[in-house]
């Protein structure tokens, strides 16, 4: 007496045969896990300090009338940022703003102003020391111009006052943009030639002759994929944080919302690559159409500088593609220790980017 087939059984057992296969496949490896840990390991060892961003706030009660003030804000190299005090706290805290300026009157005729600087301990010194060395430039060149009978219109304290706050590292950029690398590079190179190669060898026909259903076979193929995926995002996120500080704030807990957006993000990527497989008429043009979907990503969506050094016309289409906002809620989580949640921007744009893409997808998926 036969017993009753089990789907469920069927598919594991895809789901092993293909992972099985997914490991030994020198290119899978490659893309997912070579590409991304390289580029974390030169950034990492290249860049062990902050990176250069010379953001500035001017404090509440600055004094705004003196011509100090004026130079500062027109200069090109100073980007002023103007929000609330706890907003500029915050980012000063997180090492968004290099420092906080205060102007204000001496109460003496030579100089007539001074000029304090608050900064934190997540600002690089480096970043500190450029700005104070733009300030006595600006004072310089205004005491060349405009008063030149007294020895300066303004002095600099250099004892820089410093609230507490986490050091932002090179990796802690870099590191998002390559997991997010590796997982768009696996999402739609891994399942267009996955499902292609299937389709070709007469692999899905056999299964055909099976009790399984549809359903299960693609599900288990896709199973294989996500588990691959998620290995490698633990080798990605552990080499980025005990070899080179990558900050996780909340330890485990950060660590498990990351590997569940980089699950959410890998389900809409692989949409891409079902597509790909489907519009691909031979193996050679399945690297075309996966390039037209992941190199505008790799270029714009802030995987490897921030999407702020692009010109403004550009920066609105960067903020289109669904890489940014992995990208940015990463950041946010692993850095600035913002939970899932409070991310619902960035998720609910995955979210609408997964239904039309998927939407696509079942429209135009082929089973032989």
């Amino acid at each position: 007496m036969t017993g009753t087939y089990s789907q469920a059984k069927a598919m594991l057992a895809i789901t092993r045969g293909s992972l099985r296969a997914t490991f030994r496949s020198p290119s899978a490896v490659i893309f997912s896990i070579a590409f991304p840990l390289i580029f974390i390991l030169v950034f990492g060892f290249i860049g062990g300090g902050g990176k250069v961003s010379v953001n500035i706030a001017f404090a509440s009660h600055t004094d705004t009338t003196n011509p100090v003030y004026q130079a500062i804000k027109n200069i090109a190299a100073l980007h002023v940022v103007n929000k609330s005090d706890a907003e500029i706290k915050e980012d000063l805290e997180k090492g968004r703003l290099t420092a906080v300026i205060n102007i204000e009157k001496s109460g003496l005729t030579n100089p007539p102003y001074k000029i304090s600087l608050q900064s934190s301990g997540a600002v690089s010194p480096q970043n500190i020391q450029v700005l104070q060395s733009i300030l006595n430039a600006v004072i310089s060149g205004i005491n060349q111009r405009a008063y030149p009978n007294i020895p300066t219109i303004a002095i600099i304290n250099n004892n820089v006052q410093k609230i507490p706050g986490r050091i932002y590292r090179t990796i802690d950029f870099i590191l998002p943009g390559q997991l997010g690398f590796s997982l768009l590079s696996s999402g739609v190179f891994g399942v267009a030639f996955l499902f292609f190669n299937l389709r070709q060898q007469l692999v899905l026909k056999r299964f055909y002759a099976t009790p399984i259903r549809r359903s299960y076979i693609v599900l288990g193929e896709a199973i294989s994929r996500v588990l691959f995926q998620m290995f490698t995002a633990i080798i990605i996120i552990g080499v980025g944080h005990f070899l080179f500080k990558f900050t996780l704030v909340h330890g485990l807990q950060t660590f498990l919302e990351i590997m569940l957006l980089s699950f959410v993000a890998l389900i809409l990527f692989m949409g891409f690559g079902f597509i790909v497989s489907s519009v691909a008429k031979n193996e050679s043009t399945i690297p075309p159409f996966a390039n037209l979907i992941t190199l505008p990503q790799f270029l714009l969506a802030g995987t490897f500088f921030s999407i702020e050094a692009f010109p403004a016309w550009l920066q609105p289409l960067c903020k289109l593609l669904p890489l940014t906002h992995f990208n940015n809620a990463m950041r946010n989580i692993a850095f600035e220790g913002a939970s899932l949640a409070s991310c619902w921007r960035e998720l609910g744009i995955l979210g609408i980017w997964a239904v039309v893409i998927y939407a696509i997808a079942f429209k135009t998926f082929k089973w032989e």
